[in-house]
Parts: structure tokens; C-alpha cells; sequence
């Protein structure tokens, strides 16, 4: 049982305005049954999943040309469903729902600099830029990508794509080439938006010479648009302005109607296993996934303005962006969160009003770092909820939001994944906020703990699983023949759920601890990243032998360990450590650099090859490693026992 205290709890009055509230009175209605709370709606929608989302859809009621036959073609089947059969839709016609003058979005850069979009006029440029994508041959099931700033115009570009059936996927443009290219290669884009710079504390950074090399290895690459331009670069390949590319004389827009599960998204895995997963999502189950967080998990209505501090290439950018289909106000920035000062983003609240605000726990640790108390340099009299995702939510960050921002604000702390696009877990308007916890699992999520026996706990740490099917859940993996890595992915360890992988404590009264990852994805400041991709930058350096890289508890965080093995005779100095370094900051990114660079002896690996992480990761950690007689080389680990360097 749960001992954390109550920091926030809403009135009855609050309660019974919220949107969760209407959608309980309803399905009692329908269904002639007395639904009294929150708990006994939650069980009702795991143990009756083909009547709950049915009722989802009819309450979110998402346009359709064709409406669903079925709902769910097999509800016990937990792999590869089929949602919605025989429905037809599009998903960019929903998040376009909105005819009006109200602003849409709002995009602010570090400058300070703004542009404001109406709902109408963000329609206007997507009908104008789909015409154009039309005339280029771009069709149904194309992949267009993007690597862009978070501004208006990737929402543009996302949402043209959208319209006309085509799959969006994107990267920050603060990634290396290699990591570009190791996903965008796998999906054979068509048509590639990009920026010609971008800005991060202070700085400008030219696309232009990674974008040559990136053009270079896409064969099946057709044409660049080229947004902020003033003089257009000279690469290889069809390049045109983002202003000549919507049509002055565009065709009307005419939403491609297509089925429930036509994909729409690729996003990507992290990289812990080799090149990142391309992860294909699906339509109709983003948007009623997303559509049931955002309104009644998180009581988002017309009159909110919404903020997550995020870049577009991750999930929390297509998660935000879902919130148009509500008529909501969308705030973008795009940049370094501390800059121009170390309370940017807290100035952004009292200046749009903002309602919803999404960072991260890193982001909560830094601004106590630096002393900032918002509940007095700012208002903040529009903000209800602060949202955070990207590791686990700490009792501190708690302690800090209620004792140093708003007192009365509700903090909800979500966790989910670009694996599902959406989350397990939630916040919910109508519960308590628990120090530590995250206030319930989603409705429709069938989520348990299991302890190593496979069976579903309370009030200990267990595994995260979830038990029945979703409609979020992955089409496929792209190139991924008969399924079997997706299947591999989340099916293989435990029989009949989803594995996720991560750790967490369901409590009786439905809250809910994460703990982190139970496998050996890198989570510095929460960014996810896989290891993979750092092999990969520092393979070929001169002198390097093999590497192991994890992660270790520091400071209420994570931080990078890179271990290398040197050939004989040669030792790591600043030089060398420097120019690992440079390779991964320039094949990667800045978030995937190592801490502590450390050289070791040997390189633990498995009878069969593999290299062992979680083994290393558990040693450095402090925990024990029970099974040695799995390693080629038991005695390797010997090395990563109390080693100095990594001690401060």
C-alpha cells in the first residue's frame, strides 16, 4: 500500500465539469449499468473492451466517410488485431475539423520571434502544399520525411502528407548523418522537407553539408523543400522553396478516405539492439488513442492553449499536434529551454496563457537548480495541469512543482512509448495526486505488474505488461518480414501480453510508480537512446578494439558510461577521449555523449556472441550479477567492479 501524501485533489465541483465525467454518465446510460467512479470505469473498459471503445468512438465522434463494421475482429487475440474494420477516414481531415479564425498555432523561435496561425488559414496552407504533393506524385503509402525544427511548418508538412495518404516520419535536425540515415534508408523516403538552419542557445547550425551527404544515400529520394530559405543550396537533387511549394492555384482538398488502420506514422525505436526500429502507426488508433488521453485523461477542451516542450522527432511532438482535432490552441517552440534566460519556458505560460505544460523531470531539476521560483516571478493564473514524461517523475519534482510553482495545479506525470505512441499510464482530473505516482493506468489498458512467476502483482515492483489489445498498438515494424521482430519486440518474454519493459508498482488505490527501464536502453535527462548507434559512431577509430556502453544512477538521473578496449600496448588519453567524443557528436547527437570515458580489459559476452550490457549496467550499479556461466568470458566482469573512475 501506498504511504506517499496527497499534494493535489480536486473538488466535487471540478469533477463533475470534467469531460470524463460526461463520458461516465454516458456509458451508464447506455449500457443501463451504475458505473460510480473512475476504478470501477476502468475495470468496466478492460473486461468489456469491444463495448468501451465503441463507446469511445461514439462519444469522440471522429469523422468518418464509412462508419466501422466491427469494432474489434478478435478481442482475445493480444497480437495483430484488427480495429474498425471497414471504416474509412483520414486522420489529417480530423485534426483540420476546426473551421474558424482561432488561432491554431502559435510558433516561437529563441529570438522571441512569433507567428500566429488561424485554424483557417492552417487549413489554406495545407490544401495549398498537398496540391503541390499531388502534382510531384506523391500517393498513398509514400514516405515523406522531415528533419525540422518544431514550427508551424512541420505541422504543415505532416498534415499535407497526411491528407493525401502519404506516411510521415521525422528526425531533429540535431541528428548526426549516420543516425538520419540508419532510419530514413530503411523507409525509402519520396520527398524530404528540411530546414536550411536551426538554432540552440544562441547558436546558428547549417543543414546544408549534412543534408548533401544524407541526399546522397537515399536512392529512391526525388525532392528536397526547403524551408527559411533565402538563397537555395546547390544539392544534388530537385530542390525547391518552402513558398513555391504551396500551390498559389491549389486543387481543393480532397481528404483521401482510407481505412482505420492505413499508416500514417513511422517512427523509430531507440537503437539498443542494432538500427532502430521503424515502428508503423496506424490512423484511426493514434487518434482515438490520443483523442481519449487529451480530453478526458487530460480534460483538454476548445478553450485550452496546450504546450509540450518537445522536438519532432519525438512522440510527445504527434501527441501535441493531436490536440488541433480538438480546436485547441497549439504552442510551438522550438530551441534551448534556457535560452535566452533560464526561465523561457515559464514566461511562455503567463504570455499565451497556457493551460496544458509539458516538460520533463530533467527540466524540473535544472529550473530548482538554477532557483527558480515561478509562483513568484510569474503568474501562471491560466495554468490547470503540468505535464511530464521522459523518465520517471522523483518525490523532489513533486515537492518542487507544489512548494515552488502553483500549489493548486495538477501534476501529471504519463508514461507510455513511441512503441504504442500514446501511454499506459496517465494523469486523470477526477483522482488524487500521490507524491511519487502517477494517478492511473488509461482506461481501455489492461496494465499489471508481473513478478518473475508471470503473475500480476500490487504494492511490489514488478515488470509492465499489458493484457488486452489496443487499437495504438504497432501495424508492423517497416521491412519487418512475417512480423517476427515486432513480435520479438514485446510478445516473446511473457505468453499472451505486451512486455514493455519497464519497471513499476501498481498500488491499491490505482496509483502507479515507474521505476525506470528493465532493459538496457540508455535514459540521460530522459531522452531514450540506444547503444547501437554509438557503437557504431566509434567502431572504425583508429586504435579501438571493441566498446560497451551503459548507464548509471547519478544524481536523481542517468549518465553515460562508454568503456572502451584498446589494442595491446596503447592507452586512452585526452586526445583520444576527445576524438570518441567529436565521432559520436557528429554521427549521433549531443544527447548521446558519454559522460566518463573509462578503458578496460575485456568486453563481457554471452556462449553466443552477445554483447552483455545488463550485466556491466547492474555491476556499476551496485547489484549482482547471478548468472556468470552464460559468458563466454565470466572473468571480464572483474573489471568493472569498483573502478575509481566512475565513482564521482
Amino acid at each position: 500500500m501506498s504511504r506517499n501524501p496527497i499534494l493535489w485533489k480536486p473538488t466535487q465541483e471540478q469533477v463533475k465539469k470534467t469531460q470524463l465525467e460526461s463520458f461516465r454518465k454516458q456509458v451508464n446510460m447506455r449500457f443501463d449499468i451504475d458505473i460510480k467512479d473512475y476504478a470501477d470505469l476502468h475495470k468496466w473498459s478492460i473486461n468489456n473492451i469491444e463495448d468501451f471503445w465503441k463507446s469511445i468512438w461514439g462519444y469522440l465522434s471522429p469523422l468518418c466517410s464509412v462508419e466501422p463494421s466491427t469494432i474489434i475482429n478478435d478481442k482475445d487475440k493480444i497480437f495483430q488485431p484488427k480495429w474498425f474494420e471497414g471504416c474509412k477516414m483520414n486522420f489529417a481531415e480530423n485534426l483540420l475539423r476546426i473551421k474558424s479564425n482561432k488561432t491554431a498555432l502559435i510558433s516561437i523561435n529563441e529570438k522571441n520571434e512569433e507567428v500566429k496561425i488561424s485554424y483557417n488559414q492552417l487549413f489554406d496552407q495545407v490544401e495549398a502544399l498537398a496540391s503541390s504533393m499531388k502534382k510531384w506524385g506523391v500517393s498513398p503509402g509514400d514516405r515523406v520525411c522531415g528533419i525540422m525544427p518544431n514550427c508551424s511548418e512541420t505541422v504543415v508538412a505532416m498534415l499535407a502528407t497526411t491528407a493525401i495518404g502519404a506516411i510521415w516520419s521525422s528526425c531533429s535536425p540535431d541528428f548526426g548523418v549516420r543516425g538520419i540515415l540508419n532510419r530514413f534508408k530503411q523507409i525509402n523516403p519520396k520527398i524530404i522537407f528540411a530546414c536550411d538552419n536551426y538554432f540552440y542557445s544562441g547558436k546558428k547550425f547549417s543543414l546544408y553539408d549534412k543534408l548533401s551527404k544524407i541526399i546522397n544515400r537515399l536512392n529512391s529520394l526525388e525532392k528536397v523543400i526547403i524551408t527559411n530559405e533565402k538563397n537555395l543550396p546547390s544539392l544534388n537533387i530537385n530542390t525547391v522553396s518552402w513558398n513555391s511549394a504551396l500551390d498559389e492555384n491549389p486543387c481543393i482538398l480532397e481528404f483521401q478516405q482510407l481505412p482505420f488502420d492505413h499508416p500514417i506514422y513511422i517512427m523509430y525505436s531507440s537503437g539498443t539492439t542494432g538500427k532502430p526500429k521503424s515502428i508503423v502507426h496506424g490512423a484511426g488508433g493514434t487518434l482515438l488513442q490520443h483523442l481519449k488521453e487529451l480530453r478526458l485523461h487530460s480534460d483538454i477542451s476548445m478553450e485550452d492553449n496546450v504546450f509540450y516542450y518537445t522536438t519532432c522527432g519525438w512522440m510527445m511532438w504527434n501527441w501535441l499536434i493531436s490536440s488541433l482535432a480538438i480546436g485547441s490552441t497549439v504552442i510551438l517552440f522550438d530551441g534551448s529551454p534556457f535560452y535566452p534566460n533560464n526561465g523561457t519556458l515559464w514566461d511562455l505560460i503567463d504570455k499565451h496563457k497556457i493551460t496544458h505544460f509539458g516538460i520533463s523531470p530533467k527540466y524540473l531539476d535544472s529550473s530548482k537548480n538554477f532557483k527558480i521560483s515561478p509562483k513568484l516571478s510569474h503568474d501562471l493564473d491560466s495554468l490547470k495541469v503540468i505535464f511530464s514524461t521522459g523518465s520517471p517523475l522523483r518525490g523532489e519534482n513533486f515537492d518542487y512543482v507544489y512548494q515552488e510553482v502553483k500549489d493548486n495545479v495538477r501534476l501529471s506525470s504519463i508514461s507510455g512509448g513511441t512503441d504504442i505512441i500514446s501511454c499506459f499510464v496517465l494523469g486523470n482530473p477526477q483522482l488524487p495526486v500521490y507524491r511519487d505516482e502517477i494517478q492511473s493506468i488509461g482506461l481501455g489498458m489492461d496494465v499489471r505488474s508481473f513478478n518473475s512467476e508471470n503473475k500480476s502483482v500490487k504494492n511490489i515492483e514488478g515488470e509492465l505488461i499489458c493484457a488486452k489489445p489496443f487499437p495504438s498498438m504497432p501495424l508492423s515494424f517497416w521491412g519487418d518480414k512475417d512480423d517476427k521482430k515486432y513480435f520479438e519486440s514485446y510478445f516473446n518474454k511473457f505468453p499472451d501480453v505486451w512486455y514493455h519493459g519497464d519497471f513499476i508498482t501498481i498500488y491499491d488505490h490505482g496509483g502507479v510508480q515507474i521505476f525506470g527501464r528493465s532493459d538496457t536502453t540508455l535514459n540521460p535527462g530522459g531522452v531514450r537512446i540506444g547503444t547501437s548507434e554509438i557503437y557504431d559512431a566509434i567502431n572504425t577509430i583508429n586504435g579501438m578494439v571493441d566498446s560497451i556502453v551503459v548507464g548509471q544512477k547519478w544524481k536523481h538521473d542517468e549518465r553515460i558510461i562508454l568503456f572502451v578496449k584498446l589494442k595491446d600496448n596503447m592507452k586512452i588519453n585526452d586526445e583520444m577521449k576527445k576524438n570518441i567524443k567529436n565521432e559520436i557528436k557528429k554521427n549521433c547527437s549531443p544527447k548521446h555523449l558519454p559522460k566518463k570515458i573509462v578503458q578496460i580489459e575485456d568486453i563481457p559476452y554471452t556462449l553466443s556472441g552477445k554483447k552483455v550490457e545488463l550485466a556491466v549496467k547492474k555491476i556499476i550499479n551496485g547489484n549482482k550479477v547471478d548468472n556468470k556461466d552464460a559468458l563466454i568470458n565470466p572473468e571480464s566482469l572483474q573489471f568493472f567492479e569498483n573502478l575509481s573512475e566512475i565513482a564521482n
